[in-house]
């Protein structure tokens, strides 16, 4: 099987569920082309403060499906206020404090709201400790459950598959894409159980009938891209690379994920240095609708895996992410084709590199199938329940391509490098994105762009023929 043929495969996989969501026309306005708007999910996440770093302190129970925490989140004010609003579900706060001070805790609506003694400043550091404890599992959303759940395996494993509105079932956050910050996780289970989290590995601290697992990543990271996952894994570690799979499962993962190394060499001389300090894999007992690219550890489930490659396009989309959508994020979900499209992209950079099927020859494939099917959709502002719609991140990669033709080579893969550049560590949006284009080719590019980004009839890739 091709990569071209794996793509169709993976694709009709991945987007099926989404499919199935109602699409409605999201009008192309000067507000959605400057990025304005108000935010797609704005019950989740807070103006009122940044976070600067979450130390998370857990003990997971797989008997009793429990988890009890400690989160110690140090933010800055943004303005002047008397609370502090966190966005947590399911899970109930036992106690919390402000610098300190014991303070009263409203909980209501997937919202913990603490009452500062006294009000903070704009610009004032503060740190806030919250002891909540349950039964986590995911939120309900128009995308199905997302968030914290069980693997339904033997050893009562977890995952955690966020994006976009799920961090708030398992610790408490501030649960926007552009708020960024460091992250700690010690985490607790019975002795022979495994945790995977973001970051490195600092410490293993066993007892007569538990071990204690702390990792620490410095980010900067969204909270939908924090990760853990607990049970029972075969660890590969090569280098900055760690793999965790199954123990049954450990031979075609093995060879499925093998050249994740040379992914990442190829993807680094086209996107510039791989951003952060190490990257793996883990792949847990369950069937999963998509994989997920938490930062520096992407999640597939045992479908993605067949000793045979079956889904290296999607080992592929993954790793792209952690420069597209992970380093260089979104100001808002309404620019997801930022993350998708280029990771799609990626997919059709690898085939070529491979030596298959060339990026070409699949954009024009890609563009004929959207040719053939409805366009209602303006991908630069699709619409909250659209973005999963596969039309973005197919819709976004032959973006990209026609860009790729407009520019040349050598241009296109500067504008690749500069964006992540720009925007590492930090979030960006699609008027930005169509400005920077234009800076490094030094030439007008809004009229291409604005038609595969904003317009609703599929632009033609060959120059004068105009859309289709």
């Amino acid at each position: 099987m091709t990569l071209r043929d794996r793509f169709r495969c993976s694709r009709r996989a991945l987007f099926g569920a989404a499919a199935a969501l109602p699409l409605t026309a999201t009008a192309a306005d000067t507000a959605a082309r400057q990025g304005g708007g108000p935010r797609y999910f704005p019950r989740n996440g807070s103006d009122g403060h940044r976070t600067l770093a979450y130390d998370l302190t857990l003990g997971y129970d797989p008997g009793r499906a429990r988890l009890d925490g400690h989160a110690r989140i140090r933010a800055v004010a943004n303005e002047r206020t008397g609370r502090v609003a966190l966005d947590l579900a399911r899970l109930k706060v036992r106690a919390a404090y402000l610098d300190g001070q014991p303070v009263t805790v409203h909980q209501s609506g997937g919202k913990a709201v603490l009452a500062a003694p006294r009000s903070l400043a704009a610009g004032q550091t503060f740190v806030a400790d919250v002891h909540y404890g349950g039964k986590p599992g995911p939120v309900r959303t128009p995308f199905g459950p997302i968030g914290w759940d069980r693997t339904g395996d033997d050893h009562g494993g977890t995952l955690v598959a966020s994006q976009p509105v799920g961090a708030p079932s398992w610790f408490p956050c501030n649960d926007r894409p552009d708020d960024k910050a460091a992250y700690t996780f010690t985490v607790t289970v019975p002795r022979g159980h495994d945790v995977l989290a973001n970051g490195t590995l600092q410490e293993r601290r066993e007892t007569a009938d538990s071990t204690a697992w702390t990792y620490h990543h410095p980010g900067p990271m969204a909270s939908y891209l924090a990760a853990v996952c607990t049970g029972r894994f075969t660890h590969d570690t090569r280098g900055t690379f760690r793999n965790a799979y199954p123990a049954h499962l450990a031979e075609q993962a093995r060879h499925d994920l093998a050249r994740q190394p040379r992914m990442l060499r190829a993807f680094s001389g086209w996107f510039g240095p791989y951003p952060f300090e190490t990257y793996g894999a883990v792949v847990v007992d369950a069937e999963l609708a998509a994989p997920v690219e938490n930062q520096t550890l992407s999640v597939f489930g045992r479908n993605h895996v067949d000793g045979r490659r079956g889904s290296e396009t999607l080992v592929a989309h993954e790793l792209a992410h952690q420069w597209f959508g992970n380093s260089a994020g979104v100001a808002d979900w309404r620019h997801i084709w930022l993350n998708e499209g280029f990771a799609t992209y990626a997919e059709w950079l690898w085939s070529e590199h491979l030596g298959e099927d060339d990026a070409d020859t699949l954009a024009r494939a890609a563009r004929h199938d959207l040719a053939c099917r409805g366009q209602n959709l303006c991908i630069a502002d699709p619409g909250p329940r659209q973005l999963f719609d596969d039309r973005i991140y197919v819709r976004g990669a032959c973006t990209l391509h026609a860009l790729r033709l407009a520019v040349g080579d050598d241009c296109f893969f500067r504008t690749l490098r500069t964006w992540h550049a720009a925007h590492r560590g930090s979030t960006a949006d699609t008027e930005r994105f169509v400005t920077h284009a234009e800076g490094t080719a030094d030439r007008p590019l809004r009229p291409l762009l604005d038609a595969w980004l904003y317009g609703a009839p599929v632009p033609d890739f060959s120059p004068g023929e105009g859309a289709t």
